[in-house]
């Protein structure tokens, strides 16, 4: 099972964050007196948090590096939604505090999701950090710094209804300066029974649109062409500016409530240039408007991430997850019929739930046959203390059939992937450069609209730059090809 899951990373059937995924902050020397050291771990809201918590602390006379040695002030941004995932950290973090040892004037800090749901553990069982600060309170990390620069430990896992960061303008870290991710809302209101988001992240709230349009216009004057808009639930955003509460919006009028649809329609008018796109869709939410919105604009990317989770309305019903099989396959059906079979689709898949029977399990590889995902994020269920399945259903299914079933998808996966992938041999892509292949320096490396990575001979052209490349061949990640004109 291990030996199948490293081939296939290698293969780019799962992306990166179907693993526990570590970005480092890159290094920033502005002649600061003190340096921050931050990794984050998880999803893209992790790593666009790791930007915001570099500024914030930049105006407090920090610079980042990327050398853990020669940090002051060390930072694991982290992620809760496996155990692995926190099993991960708390390894990290018992490696750091032997650094620590030689150097005990290091400030050592755990921040996001983990922080959150484990603040006491960490600060006072296991006494391996001296801050711990959740994701609604990194305004509060200067105080929080001189708190612990005073001898004290130092604690904020407050979750606003508020708190969206308009205001903070990300330092890009690790930025290949043509792509960059642009938070649009925060929480989540989806009360799914495996998921701990809800309760470490706090509710759904929308930000200033206004906001998000000039950050995403000062982007694409510094020369980037893509902004990815992020969100736990995309499709949820609304923002009114009489009242920005979700809770009371039938209350105001509905013509000043600005939606996803509207917000990607002012994004995607700033220029021709700057490709946008979004993560992540709850198919409960996505609507048609959206579906148009995508269709009308070519540099909107004709890409969508759906996860279903399962492929059983039983399961479904479960997990909480507001949909059914057939309702799904009916938002998959407009997808294709508005944006055509060439749309990228890719989902977030669950083995393994409480009390699924094999049966079921033969549904959800069935619905990735009638799907035809082009890749997916594959794990098998791993129950999270706090949540509504901890609480009101057993973890019943052994490890070994989980890790069967798992097994089972990822192949089925790998051959969707590859069979996705060779219908695209022999046809002209648009593609932007995002810079060297990783197999080669004398390849360039990008993705076209549908989020597939392209790899062709760099010839005379620049990073940042469109061109049309026809794919000559293909593996089950990657399409191969040169540049035409």
């Amino acid at each position: 099972m291990e030996n199948l899951i490293k081939d296939l990373e290698v293969l780019g059937v799962f992306d990166e964050k179907a693993f526990e995924t570590v970005k480092v902050s890159a290094s920033q020397n502005t002649g600061k007196t003190r340096k921050l050291y931050i990794e984050s771990y998880g999803c893209q809201m992790n790593f666009s948090d790791g930007e915001i918590v570099a500024s914030i602390l930049q105006k407090e006379g920090f610079d980042t590096t990327s050398n853990l040695d020669e940090a002051d002030l060390v930072f694991l941004n982290t992620c809760s939604i496996r155990e692995k995932a926190e099993t991960t950290v708390r390894n990290r973090l018992i490696q750091i505090n032997g650094i620590k040892k030689k150097k005990p004037n290091m400030m050592v800090g755990v921040l996001g999701c983990m922080a959150e749901r484990l603040k006491n553990k960490l600060l006072d069982e296991e006494k391996i950090v001296d801050l711990v600060a959740g994701p609604d309170a990194y305004r509060d990390l200067p105080q929080l710094i001189t708190q612990v620069d005073e001898g004290s430990k130092a604690v904020n896992t407050f979750l606003s209804r508020e708190e969206t960061y308009a205001d903070v303008q990300p330092v890009r870290l690790n930025s290949n300066g043509v792509t960059a991710f642009i938070s649009i809302m925060r929480g989540c209101d989806n009360m799914c029974s495996f998921c701990v988001v809800p309760f470490t992240r706090g509710r759904e709230r929308s930000r200033d649109p206004e906001s998000i349009v000039a950050e995403a216009r000062d982007l694409f004057a510094k020369g980037y062409r893509e902004v990815t808009l992020l969100g736990q639930n995309v499709d949820s955003y609304k923002w009114s500016e009489e009242e920005n509460n979700k809770a009371r919006l039938e209350k105001i009028n509905r013509a000043a409530v600005v939606n996803f649809a509207s917000l990607l329609e002012r994004v995607a008018q700033i220029h021709r240039h700057l490709r946008v796109r979004f993560s992540t869709s709850h198919p409960k939410d996505i609507t048609d408007e959206v579906l148009y919105t995508m269709a009308k604009y070519e540099n909107i990317c004709k890409y969508i991430h759906l996860p279903v989770q399962s492929g059983n309305s039983r399961v479904l019903q479960l997990m909480n997850r507001g949909h059914s099989r057939d309702w799904y396959l009916q938002r998959v059906s407009k997808i294709r019929e508005i944006l055509g079979i060439e749309c990228g689709i890719s989902s977030d898949m669950i083995t393994g739930f409480c009390t699924e029977t094999e049966d079921e399990h033969k549904e959800t590889i069935s619905l990735m046959d009638a799907v035809q995902y082009d890749f997916s994020y594959m794990f098998f269920y791993s129950e999270r203390p706090g949540t509504l399945a901890a609480k009101k259903y057993a973890d019943d299914i052994p490890m070994e059939v989980k890790k069967k079933r798992l097994e089972e998808i990822i192949k089925k996966q790998n051959e969707l992937s590859l069979k996705r992938n060779q219908m695209d041999v022999g046809k002209v892509h648009k593609v932007l450069i995002e810079g060297a292949s990783r197999r080669s320096a004398e390849q360039w490396q990008g993705r076209n609209t549908a989020n597939k990575v392209v790899i062709f001979p760099k010839e005379n052209r620049n990073k940042g730059e469109y061109v049309n490349v026809l794919v000559e061949s293909c593996t089950a990640a990657t399409l191969i090809g040169r540049m035409v004109d």
